[in-house]
């Protein structure tokens, strides 16, 4: 191990949701629990401690089921302020032993390694303390796996390979022997629909993966991407590119009181004052608006068109009550916003028929929108409101931990 070297650490915490749970309520602990969206009978499990794991039980397992396979098991309702609390808590106690790269979910992030850290040995010392600070200043109930790389995505993969608590490594030197007993899509980034282009191109294996020529992965992937892959899995460190958001938008599987044609129309137009909100907090105008529906009977209903750069929720409001009156939802199950086409106040280029007088500048309106955003931040939200709101009102509407995405501290303000 003297002379072996990594570059990247990477920190997964394991069952997150639950084990954050356990960490607040020590009744919890060594016993199963499973975090559900609501804790209606029908809900579905999020996440699982490791001892409702054991006994088959998984994210997408429903309640019902869950109660069968573990009669003893617990529910708590998913509460995403606590995990966002608990997520900065981690990455303060992991920013004692190194500087944080990236946070690529609210339980995952990657440190670089430099200079005499990059040797192995000292590397998985920096580990232990890294897990030593969590349980210190996080909580003993935390508990995280982690991975060290010459690339993130070995780093990662390393980190799967023992879970709860494992601490592993990977080099080129010991490729793809210590992973060829997975599967390829236990592979980050390798979803079911990629291997069956891979199958149909005639690539079974992990080994069969790692020996790919990268030009050849670019035409299995139809995109650079499928190079890039490769390249990080023979364990070359590849920079993410740059990249700014296009989009934004919200979610929400209705409850039992909201699936209803009037239910739905408020719940996703409550998403879109949400995520109007989070536009003007990203100094973002809006190009295009989007709204989606899941019915029960006749599929996904859709409608979506270009609007005027706005960052103004009376006049999103006002494109929604149009968007909706294209749609027809039999039996909603849930519903979703999206608004696209974002422009940078910087980048933002002001035309004709925009009621404002230069690139950038806000109207009226939008100034009026930013002072009811501060209302609800100081006093609490739903302090002001914009007119009508959905009879159920779910927690945590708009402020949800989604893939890839954190809401910060103020979303559950607003």
């Amino acid at each position: 191990m003297e002379n072996l070297h990594v570059d990247l650490l990477y920190l997964d915490m394991n069952s997150y949701f639950a084990s954050v749970e356990q960490q607040v309520d020590a009744r919890l602990r060594g016993r199963p629990v499973g975090v559900v969206t609501t804790l209606h009978e029908g809900a579905c499990c999020i996440a699982a401690s490791y001892e409702a794991k054991v006994l088959g039980i998984r994210t997408g397992t429903r309640m019902r089921e869950a109660r069968q396979l573990c009669p003893g098991i617990t529910f708590r309702a998913a509460r995403h302020d606590l995990y966002v609390d608990y997520h900065h808590r981690i990455k303060a106690a992991v920013e004692t032993v190194l500087p944080i790269e990236g946070v690529h979910s609210v339980d995952e992030f990657s440190c670089r390694l430099t200079g005499a850290d990059r040797g192995l040995e000292r590397a998985m010392d920096l580990a232990q303390q890294m897990r030593a600070q969590i349980y210190q200043r996080a909580g003993v109930a935390l508990r995280c796996s982690i991975g060290l790389g010459s690339s993130r995505l070995l780093a990662k993969i390393a980190g799967d390979l023992e879970k709860p608590e494992g601490l592993q490594w990977l080099l080129p030197t010991v490729m793809p022997d210590k992973i060829a007993h997975l599967g390829l899509t236990d592979l980050p980034g390798i979803s079911q629909g990629m291997e069956k282009r891979l199958l149909a191109a005639g690539i079974e294996t992990v080994q069969a993966l790692y020996a790919l020529d990268p030009r050849h992965a670019r035409r299995i992937w139809r995109s650079v991407q499928g190079e890039r892959f490769i390249r990080a899995l023979q364990g070359e460190d590849i920079p993410d590119p740059v990249t700014r958001p296009h989009s934004l938008g919200h979610g929400q599987v209705l409850s039992p009181e909201n699936r209803t044609l009037e239910g739905a129309r408020l719940v996703a137009r409550r998403l879109l004052i949400k995520a109007a909100t989070r536009l003007r907090r990203g100094r973002y105008f809006a190009t295009y608006l989007h709204v989606s529906v899941k019915c029960g009977e006749r599929g996904r209903l859709s409608y979506g068109a270009r609007i005027n750069a706005t960052q103004d929720t009376f006049q999103l409001l006002s494109h929604y009550r149009g968007f909706w009156a294209q749609l027809t939802p039999v039996r909603p199950v849930s519903v979703a916003v999206m608004l696209g086409g974002l422009q940078s106040a910087r980048s933002h280029t002001a035309d004709l028929f925009e009621a404002r007088r230069g690139p950038g500048e806000l109207t009226a309106r939008e100034r009026l929108c930013l002072v009811v955003d501060g209302l609800n931040q100081r006093y609490g939200s739903d302090t002001v409101v914009y007119g009508e709101r959905p009879v159920n009102m779910t927690p945590y509407t708009g402020a949800k931990i989604a893939f890839g995405r954190v809401p910060e501290r103020v979303e559950f303000q607003d």
